[in-house]
């Protein structure tokens, strides 16, 4: 599955419909706290969306991202008004503010029209919006299954160092990881061998199995901080659909 190597986030939001309950009483320190958690993990998929998806500026996105957090999300208390049984956290903040964008927008055209050219559309600034409308929450919903992806290979990475699994790291990174997310070719098993100080290709071979298991394991840890019960096996299945998605 293709990543970024950075990691967008810092830390995923634990136990994830608790916290949006908490992030909806932001004007107390555990509300303000737990609304940081939130716009840390999403802020950088929205402004994937804004960019790729809407086919907007990097400085445009941040802009409206700033104002869409300060006049619906603070102001409005928009948070307050998402519930667990109408779907996914993230669906709920990406329809806000893509209706948040679209009004913006069109004001602004509005604005700029004069009374002469009333009836004309800007087509540079629509084609991009209805491209997006056609999939909108595209570049959003990479941009999370990335960051998703990212917070589990780091998760296991430090898991790997703590235990002192160094070569547990290094195999899957040599045989999974860069060939994933550099394009580079899988490490031969004795090179391998030869750089962890293994004793034999088959060594190795298992080795590589350890590192996928630890990563499943911590790719579930990730996603079970947002879903929970029989939604995790669906929503890894869903963020394996929309990067494989994203490769095409």
């Amino acid at each position: 599955m293709p990543a970024d190597r950075s990691r967008p986030q810092d830390k995923f939001p634990t136990t994830h419909w608790s916290l949006v309950g908490r992030a909806a009483f932001h004007e107390a320190e555990l509300g303000r706290e737990a609304l940081g958690q939130l716009l840390v993990a999403y802020l950088p998929a929205l402004k994937a969306h804004l960019v790729y998806g809407k086919r907007l500026s990097p400085d445009r996105s941040d802009d409206l991202l700033q104002e869409f957090v300060a006049r619906k999300i603070i102001e409005k208390d928009l948070i307050a008004h998402a519930q667990e049984r109408l779907g996914k956290f993230r669906t709920f903040l990406l329809t806000a503010l893509d209706r948040f964008v679209s009004n913006r927008l069109r004001d602004e055209r509005a604005r700029k029209r004069s009374p002469a050219d009333a009836a004309l559309v800007d087509l540079g600034s629509r084609a991009g919006l209805i491209e997006a409308e056609q999939s909108p929450a595209g570049a959003f919903e990479v941009a999370w299954a990335r960051g998703v992806v990212s917070e589990a290979l780091g998760r296991m990475r430090a898991e790997c160092e703590a235990g002192g699994r160094a070569e547990v790291w290094g195999v899957f990174e040599a045989r999974v990881v860069r060939p994933i997310l550099e394009s580079a070719p899988p490490a031969d098993y004795a090179e391998l061998v030869r750089r962890f100080g293994l004793q034999s290709p088959s060594q190795a071979s298992n080795v590589l199995m350890t590192g996928k298991r630890m990563y499943a394991r911590a790719l579930r840890t990730v996603v079970g901080e947002y879903a929970k019960g029989l939604e995790i096996d669906a929503e890894i299945e869903e963020l394996r659909e929309i990067l494989a998605g994203s490769k095409q």
